[in-house]
């Protein structure tokens, strides 16, 4: 893509028409992501490790009453939950699309001894049954807001298989954005910054960022312009994103087969200022 390009760029996109998502999967992407997911002070890619272990202790706490069970986690990024809860006792499984976030928490798991396996894959197709298939998982997750990159029908699709995959009374969270944080985030308007290498991309470069919302479709989204300074040659990379009101997710999870639906202010189970952006929702498979 030329300068040229950038001038004649559609205005508005249509939803996913440039991508499905920004490209997790490419290595040298990826890698840039890894770096930032282990930042302390930065909660771009994840949260600071003490948000991360008073969020485990919930879950396992609260959500699981203390005890220990098989945990899928979709999206599980470089491991940061599932290594904590591995540590606590959980036999853990996790999928991810990006493969140093994938490496490194193999290399966690393996350094430490810990009960987890990964698989690199696309939970859009994955098979959601790790290394020990038809055992069943106590637990299925996907959280830091990563259900809303998916179209309805393949956010619908992955339920319904995550249901068939959890044993009899087996438990579902799930951390999704808030209705308001999708929708002013389409409306959020134009913005740039220049770095000398940033996340996507490790030369001198301009980005730019454009946000859309599409209120008849319900969907956000943001494109990224990165304009090389040396070539001024551009790449274009988008990610869109669903917008559900709290009945639509209510609707979601129930017709995935999941009870007990309950919708919570934040991954510790209350209000929490700093993760104002998402909420979070439990639910359980019936017993028969």
């Amino acid at each position: 893509m030329n300068l040229s390009d950038l001038v004649d760029r559609a205005l508005p996109p249509a939803a996913w028409a440039e991508g499905d998502n920004i490209p997790w999967d490419d290595p040298p992407f990826s890698e840039r992501m890894l770096a930032w997911h282990l930042r302390q002070d930065s909660d771009a890619a994840s949260r600071p490790s003490e948000k991360i272990d008073a969020q485990v202790r919930w879950l396992h706490e609260a959500l699981l009453d203390g005890e220990r069970t098989r945990v899928l986690d979709l999206a599980c990024g470089p491991g940061l939950y599932t290594s904590r809860l591995a540590r606590l006792g959980h036999e853990c499984h996790g999928i991810d699309f990006a493969p140093a976030a994938v490496a490194h928490a193999r290399g966690e798991a393996e350094r430490e001894g810990l009960a987890c396996s990964y698989e690199l894959a696309d939970v859009r197709n994955a098979a959601f049954g790790g290394r020990a298939a038809g055992e069943g998982f106590g637990l299925a997750m996907m959280i830091s807001g990563q259900l809303n990159v998916f179209r309805r029908r393949q956010a619908a699709q992955m339920l319904r298989r995550a249901f068939q995959t959890l044993v009899p009374g087996g438990r579902l969270l799930l951390e999704p954005q808030r209705l308001a944080t999708v929708v002013d985030g389409g409306n959020a308007g134009p913005s740039w910054y220049s770095a000398p290498e940033a996340l996507f991309s490790s030369r001198p470069h301009l980005c730019l960022v454009e946000n859309f919302w599409d209120g008849e479709a319900r969907v956000s989204t943001q494109r990224y312009l990165i304009v090389d300074a040396a070539t001024a040659e551009v790449t274009r990379y988008a990610v869109s994103n669903e917008a559900y009101s709290d009945e639509e997710y209510e609707s979601l999870v129930s017709a995935a087969g999941f009870e007990d639906v309950r919708l919570l202010p934040s991954l510790i189970g209350v209000e929490d200022e700093s993760q104002s952006v998402n909420l979070a929702i439990t639910a359980r498979k019936p017993e028969a």
